[in-house]
């Protein structure tokens, strides 16, 4: 009998078991993973960036969790001895219409607390990066990079290793039942049972939470983001990060360029629906899962509202040219011959039964279960903080009953 059972070893799955245990040593908590390892999905294809909280609205649980998780990422990678690089990017205008939203998010980032951001005009972004050309600018220092699938491990070895916690993998959780005095969780292995079961299943959280409830009004809708690869002969294009102003209607932050920490810059991602939720190529297709995100009445409305972004993305996904066109209004200079194509991601976007993009973290719970149903990023950069509120959600459960 276990006093906890988590559900997935995701970066956020093992930062909770790794808080639990490291907050309560004596509870006997057990991770369960599908996978022969960690971070294997949203975690291990993400583009490694340490998030600032530049870009969330003030009170809301992500940018709360991103600039307290942030300083606690910092702090145990330098205990930890994981490499990481506060490398800074810059924000892009391109267009006069994107000023109004560039001053907002600097507003907004003073608002989170980040300090030392400055205002760049056309030439001052050339300061920091030569061959990106825009309007104005945004720089924030406190942005950095990582490799987020090396923390996740880090994670598992303090949780094991230090806390004496037990990680269980190749087992796929087919269902759950949650009574009166605890919770039985079966495994394509196994049956487990435990006094609370915590949903971190990031691309099945919604499918794992209707294992145990009746009723769930958001949806699991997967969204593949497609990375080229800048060729190392122009590598010299990117120092750092250099990003565009998003779109505050819209949950994704639009083609980019990323230095990554183990070498390398990528491009993009784009958002286009995937056609499963682990589909991370275009010929990856469960007609099930594509069935069941297209006739999802709030996928229906988000379709009908976005149209015309979901085909230019679709587009972008399908055309070469199309995609450097993009890139191209931060660094005129790349062509694409000078990108290779790269890896992919598929994010977990719920989404809601009106048409309602979920732009927070969302945490359902029941009596013996708490579910994490929306975790996007900046859930790696928050991963430590994310894993203090589950923990404290599981200990005031456990308290209760």
């Amino acid at each position: 009998m276990y006093d906890v059972i988590i559900i997935g070893a995701g970066i956020v799955g093992m930062a909770s078991a790794m808080k639990i245990k490291q907050q309560s040593p004596e509870l006997r908590v057990l991770v369960l993973e599908k996978e022969e390892g960690v971070a294997k999905h949203q975690t291990g294809h993400n583009s490694g960036v340490i998030h600032s909280g530049l870009y969330y609205k003030p009170g809301s649980h992500k940018a709360l969790n991103c600039i307290d998780g942030y300083n606690q990422l910092i702090k145990f990678c330098d205990e930890e001895n994981v490499k990481y690089d506060l490398c800074g990017k810059i924000v892009v205008a391109t267009d006069q219409k994107e000023l109004e939203n560039l001053n907002a998010l600097y507003e907004r980032g003073i608002e989170n607390g980040l300090t030392d951001l400055r205002k760049l005009s056309s030439s001052e972004i050339k300061e920091y990066e030569p061959y990106c050309t825009g309007i104005a600018g945004l720089h924030v220092p406190q942005t950095g990079i990582i490799d987020y699938t090396e923390v996740t491990e880090k994670y598992k070895e303090v949780f094991t290793e230090r806390f004496g916690g037990i990680v269980k993998f190749g087992h796929k959780v087919e269902d759950i039942r949650l009574g009166s005095i605890g919770a039985e969780v079966a495994t394509s292995k196994g049956v487990f049972r435990s006094h609370l079961v915590v949903n971190c299943a990031g691309l099945y959280s919604d499918r794992v939470a209707q294992l145990a409830l009746k009723q769930l009004d958001v949806r699991i809708i997967p969204f593949r983001g497609e990375y080229y690869e800048i060729k190392p002969n122009k590598h010299y294009l990117v120092k750092n990060l250099i990003y565009p102003v998003p779109d505050p209607s819209f949950p994704f932050l639009g083609v980019h360029f990323t230095r990554m920490i183990n070498g390398g810059v990528e491009a993009g991602p784009n958002a286009v629906l995937a056609y499963k939720r682990e589909g991370y190529t275009k010929s990856d297709i469960n007609v099930g899962e594509l069935f069941e995100s297209l006739t999802w009445k709030g996928f229906i409305k988000i379709a009908s509202k976005y149209w015309p972004t979901g085909i230019g993305e679709m587009y972008r996904s399908y055309s070469k040219t199309a995609f450097t066109k993009a890139l191209r209004r931060l660094l005129p200079d790349l062509k694409e011959s000078d990108l290779k194509k790269g890896g992919a991601g598929v994010r977990a976007q719920a989404c809601d039964k009106d048409g309602g993009l979920i732009d927070d973290f969302l945490f359902v719970e029941e009596s013996r279960m708490i579910n994490v149903l929306n975790a996007p990023s900046p859930a790696a950069t928050s991963s430590l903080a994310i894993g203090d509120t589950i923990a404290g959600k599981v200990f005031a459960k456990l308290k209760n009953n």
